[in-house]
């Protein structure tokens, strides 16, 4: 009956995806949004998964096999790590990915990027990568990455497709409106690369402040909405000679 329901759903709002071929002959950057084991290891904390899961699990490959292509062509990545305070809040959600614990890093497929060259790690503690790249002096680490690196199209992916990784995206997406980023064109969210949680609703009745959350259909909302801020959604990304338009 749940899948049902999420299928008529998707129907009501249908998602085009694309695949996205880019170009050798400009700089393509990646960033990596808190693919961390506080929210992707089994069991590792508040917001782990309990149980594998079959998205959280393709997301991670998926991630890693694009890392390594971008590392071996020698193109920038950034990876976001979620790492908070203690003592310090986020509602609506329990304390999770305190810094200091193992939760805040890498899940151990990608931890091999900590030692490669091209790699930018970034702690923040928020959900908003954007927002969690300002400095004390007003500076944008993010925005630096982007001019200094002169990126022209950014594959974005993570988890959580509807949280972290859209918040970012919306946010990257007024900025390169806005003339924040050049040379910045064009951000892709590869699909096969995100992933979100699951909260059934009859669980989430039970658990005091908690709202029910659909895997599927939050994954699908998390990337439509993102469609809808002007983002490309990539259902393939590949490397070629010349770049779809």
């Amino acid at each position: 009956m749940v899948s049902q329901i999420v299928e008529l759903l998707k129907n009501e709002i249908p998602l085009e995806q694309e695949t996205v071929v880019m170009s050798e002959d400009s700089v393509n950057g990646l960033v990596l949004v808190d693919i961390i084991n506080g929210f992707c290891t089994v069991g590792a904390g508040n917001l782990a998964p309990t149980e594998p899961n079959s998205q959280i699990s393709e997301m991670i490959n998926e991630s890693a096999r694009l890392a390594r292509l971008f590392c071996e062509k020698n193109l920038p990545v950034m990876a976001f790590l979620d790492s908070h305070h203690p003592n310090k809040p986020e509602d609506p959600y329990p304390p999770h990915c305190i810094i200091g614990s193992d939760e805040s890093n890498l899940v151990p497929a990608l931890r091999w990027l900590e030692n490669e060259p091209n790699v930018t790690m970034r702690r923040k503690d928020c959900f908003d990568g954007f927002l969690g790249s300002i400095e004390e002096d007003g500076s944008n680490v993010f925005v630096d990455w982007v001019k200094k690196n002169k990126i022209k199209t950014l594959v974005v992916v993570g988890v959580c497709t509807d949280i972290c990784v859209l918040d970012f995206v919306c946010s990257t997406m007024s900025a390169k409106n806005l003339g924040l980023l050049k040379p910045l064109e064009k951000v892709v969210v590869y699909s096969n690369a995100c992933a979100t949680f699951d909260f059934p609703l009859d669980v989430a009745r039970n658990t005091k402040g908690a709202l029910a959350h659909p895997q599927e259909f939050m994954h699908h909302v998390g990337l439509y909405m993102a469609k809808e801020r002007g983002a490309k959604i990539a259902s393939q990304v590949l490397f070629g000679a010349t770049e779809k338009a």
